[in-house]
């Protein structure tokens, strides 16, 4: 959990200028929103559209110049957790056994659904990845709203995004106090000092998620963002989403 939130807060402080960087907010997430639906939505075994799919995914990514090590660390620390539900994909009724054993049983099909399902996660991840590496948080939040998302979301996901970094330090602290009094040094020990560590993170985090609070009501918070700025679309950004909704379809028209 501590490598997922040092990987989620660790962003590209270098300003690179490529064709992506180049469209506006909007327009990123509009192209990554339809690719993960278009993704998600293909029903299992099509390869050919999925094999299409990642082809726009790789295209994106070389142009956005993104760093392969940053992006394929968050995607490996993405799936773990998310690989722990595929595992019981693989285990179905339908098709013929390929091994057995008592009442687990691994099918054609069960394979089949491990394997689309996988591919749809790691397309996915990646796309997602390569938008949060390429576009400042606080940008994304703007570009949510300017898009019409519901603002109480938009207010959960950034009010989720500041506490992070909170939380980190907190954690960070615990563990450097448990260090210095050579508390980790014994594997039971560990897993004692971290589990009371996540009991004590958990009431820091409420009282301290309470004073931040106050002090941003103090402040004129009002609980909901407000967006003044206007949706602008240049040539290169209606030509991104045109190009988008091309591979999409190809993709479709292969499927059917």
């Amino acid at each position: 959990m501590l490598l997922h939130i040092n990987s989620f807060l660790g962003q590209q402080k270098k300003k690179v200028v490529t064709p992506w960087h180049s469209l506006n907010v909007q327009s990123r997430l509009l192209c990554a929103f339809i690719t993960v639906f278009a993704i998600s939505l293909t029903p299992n075994g099509q390869w050919k559209s999925w094999g299409i799919y990642g082809v726009g995914v790789l295209f994106v990514i070389l142009i956005s110049r993104v760093s392969w090590l940053s992006l394929l660390s968050r995607v490996v620390i993405e799936f773990a957790f998310v690989g722990v539900v595929l595992l019981g994909t693989l285990f179905r009724p339908e098709g013929d056994v390929i091994w057995s054993w008592g009442i687990l049983q691994i099918t054609t099909t069960g394979v089949m659904v491990l394997g689309s399902v996988t591919t749809k996660v790691i397309l996915s991840l990646l796309m997602l990845n390569t938008l949060i590496l390429t576009t400042d948080i606080p940008d994304l939040f703007k570009g949510l709203l300017a898009l019409k998302m519901p603002p109480l979301l938009v207010a959960i996901m950034a009010s989720m995004y500041r506490y992070i970094d909170i939380l980190n330090r907190e954690f960070t602290a615990m563990k450097r106090a448990a260090i210095s009094r050579n508390l980790m040094s014994d594997g039971k020990m560990v897993r004692h000092v971290i589990g009371n560590s996540i009991g004590s993170l958990f009431i820091r985090s409420y009282e301290r998620g309470e004073l931040i609070y106050k002090a941003m009501l103090s402040r004129g918070y009002q609980g909901i963002p407000i967006n003044s700025e206007e949706v602008s679309y240049k040539n290169k950004d209606i030509l991104a989403l045109v190009i988008t909704i091309v591979v999409v379809c190809l993709g479709q028209i292969i499927y059917f």
